[in-house]
Order: C-alpha cells, then structure tokens, then sequence
C-alpha cells in the first residue's frame, strides 16, 4: 500500500513539473480585436521626417513689400497651416559670409528646410548644401549658371525656382501703352538676370502696343545700382517725371519708394514688381498711383514646394523655370493683378486674350539678355543711362 501511494506521489510531482515547463501562449497582436469588443484602428505610420522651415532675408526685410516679405509670408503662412516649426533669420550685412552663418545659425537650431529668396545666395548654397546633405535647400530666383558656372554640381537636395520674367514685363509694358502712357521710364534694381528679363520684356510689350496703336513712345532707361531707394535715386525720379515722364516701372525690389516718392509730387504713375505692389504704394503715396504690377508667382512657389517636401516627394538637383503654365491668367507663374487699372485701351479681357496668345506661341517674348535694350524695340526709343548712381 506505502509502494503504491509513494508511486502517486512520484507521478503527480512529475506531471506539475511537466506543466511548469509548458512554453506560454503567444500575446494578442497590438490593437487586435477584442473577443466581445469593437476593433481598434493600426496606428498610422508617421509621415517621414518632421520638417521645420527656415527662412534667410535677402537685401532689405521682411517688410520690404516685395521678395522678401511675400517670400516669408508664404513660409509662415504655409507652416501654420500645417502645423511646422518656423523662423526667419536676417544675415547681418548683404555679403556672402553673412549668408553662410545665417544658414549655418539656422541648420544648428533644428531646421531642416532653408528657404532663400533671391540669386545672391548661390555662393552661400554652393558652400552649405554639400557639407548637410540632410537639410533640403529651396532657392528662388538662383538660375543653373549662378549654381553650376563654376563647374559645381546641384546636389540632390538643392532645388531651385527661376521665372520667365519677361513675360509678365512685356503684360506690363503692353498695358501701359494700351491705357495710354507714351512716355516711360524703366528704373532697375541692379542689370542681374531677372531684372533684365523684366525689363526687356517690358520693352517688347510697349513696343508691340506701340506698332498696334501708331503711338510715339518713349522709354528712359537706368539702374539703381541697388535694392533700395535713397535720396539719390529718388533726385534721379524727380529729374525724370519733371522732364515729362508719366510712368516708372520700378523694378527693384525697395526702389519703388524713391519711383514713389517722386511721382507722388507731380501725379505720377508707378509699375510695380514681383507682388502686387498697389496696396503699399497707393496707401504709402496716393491713391491710384499704381497702374499694375509685373508680378510673379513666389508665393505659390514657395507652398507647392513646401508642400512636397511634407508629402515625402521633393525633387532635388533640380532648377525648374516657371512661367505660363494655362490660358487662365490667375493660374500662372507670371501674371498682372486683379488690380490694374483697366480701361477701355486694355481691358480684362484683352489681358485674358494676351496671356491666350503667349500661351499658344502666337506671341512670343525673347528672354536674351545678352542684347541691348534698345534692341528690343523697333518703333519705341529707349534713352538708356546706364547705372544712375
């Protein structure tokens, strides 16, 4: 009886250890369905990386109403919007030192999109883009020859926007001699690339207009050697409308204040560029004063890129060249505003037939600026003075 009972004993000791060492049942998946319950959604997989927005000022500030201030307030409209770290950060001087440290301060500071309007900046991207291949690069108005003259090579987190400028200059110069105006004036910022496609195409559109109409025009010529307007420049502007000139197109960026200031005291007419530069203008120095603005499309540019480096389908090594993109005029790179003075010389909607007829190729607008100004006209004379300070 003892041998049978100890034999119990024995086996029941060994079937509890048996079960100690049992493997355990797998766990339920994360978020899996509960038996009795409702099922609970997967987590969505994060989107990439969290992009925060950094943007370095050019010449001027961010209240400079042109480059600048549109360029920033793309960037913080669009970073607001979704959600994104932003700043701006403001180089000390217009050098390319300033610029390199003001991008370096930025990528140091957690920023991993650098936005730089403005074609000064090649020099600082050439030395900053290579060294973070990490941090994506969105220049505006930095063509392939500033980035590649010295046989540099656009890295693959580098891209650029340039404009064909010359098309909404020659929108701007053939309204004005549409509504009328027959003696011009053209004060440039500095003869870089962009303010030569602008006012090139400006005198192909006033010349055009001109054979149309059988008007006598005239155009006098010069740049500002600069950004901003002074007291010289605004004594140059007082010469010309005191001379007769009846509207400036004053491309420059801030050289619309000394165009401005000027015309303000004989009733003059100004042209602005890059924005819609009526607002400021008319409200800074009268009413009416701005007849349209040559304007192109830095906002939209700035949040469709912006918005492709959020979505995970940014294009670098890449400098794309925007212009006419629709015969709908308010669907383009470049483009008049609402708020041009029309009139029945030029009406909205023989600008709507204009920008049909560039579209189309029935017009075309040259881009060379390895010519003269004086050799994009036929009918209209050009007085070119060169640098004016």
């Amino acid at each position: 009886m003892k041998k049978i009972l100890a034999l119990l004993l024995a086996l029941v000791m060994m079937l509890s250890l048996a079960a100690c060492g049992t493997e355990p049942e797998e766990p339920e998946e994360p978020n899996a369905p509960v038996e009795g319950g409702e099922e609970t959604e997967e987590p969505e997989e994060p989107a990439g990386e969290e992009v925060a927005v950094a943007m370095i000022t050019d010449y001027g500030d961010i209240t400079d109403q042109s480059f600048n201030q549109t360029t920033y307030e793309a960037c913080k409209e669009f970073a607001e919007a979704e959600g994104l770290a932003f700043e701006y950060f403001k180089p000390a001087t217009d050098s390319d030192d300033d610029r390199i440290a003001q991008i370096e301060n930025a990528i140091d500071s957690g920023y991993n999109v650098i936005v730089m309007p403005g074609f000064a900046f090649a020099n600082a991207i050439i030395a900053t883009a290579d060294e973070y291949p990490e941090v994506k690069f969105v220049a505006l108005d930095v063509s392939e020859f500033d980035l590649t003259g010295n046989g540099w090579t656009i890295p693959e987190n580098v891209y650029s926007a340039v404009y064909q400028e010359e098309i909404s200059g020659y929108f701007a110069g053939y309204a004005a001699v549409k509504l009328g105006y027959t003696k011009l004036g053209y004060c440039g910022g500095m003869a870089v690339p962009a303010v030569l496609r602008f006012g090139y195409g400006f005198l192909q559109g006033a010349d055009a207009a001109a054979v149309e109409t059988g008007a006598d025009v005239s155009v006098v010529w010069g740049y500002a050697n600069q950004f901003y307007g002074d007291a010289d420049i605004t004594a140059v502007m007082d010469t010309w409308y005191g001379e007769g000139t009846e509207l400036v197109f004053a491309c420059g960026g801030g050289v619309y204040t000394s165009v401005a200031e000027a015309a303000a005291k004989v009733g003059g007419k100004v042209i602005g560029v890059d924005v819609d530069q009526a607002p400021i203008i008319d409200g800074l120095y009268g009413e009416g004063m701005t007849v349209t603005s040559a304007m192109k499309g830095l906002a939209p540019t700035v949040k469709t890129v912006l918005g492709r480096i959020v979505a995970g389908e940014f294009v670098g090594a890449t400098v794309e060249n925007l212009g006419l993109v629709s015969e709908v005029s308010a669907d383009n790179y470049v483009q008049l505003p609402a708020s041009t003075q029309w009139a029945e010389g030029f009406t909205e909607e023989d600008y709507n037939a204009l920008v049909a007829a560039i579209y189309n190729g029935e017009i075309v607008v040259n881009n060379d600026i390895t010519i003269t100004a004086a050799d994009n006209c036929t009918v209209v004379t050009v007085n070119d003075l060169g640098n004016l300070k």
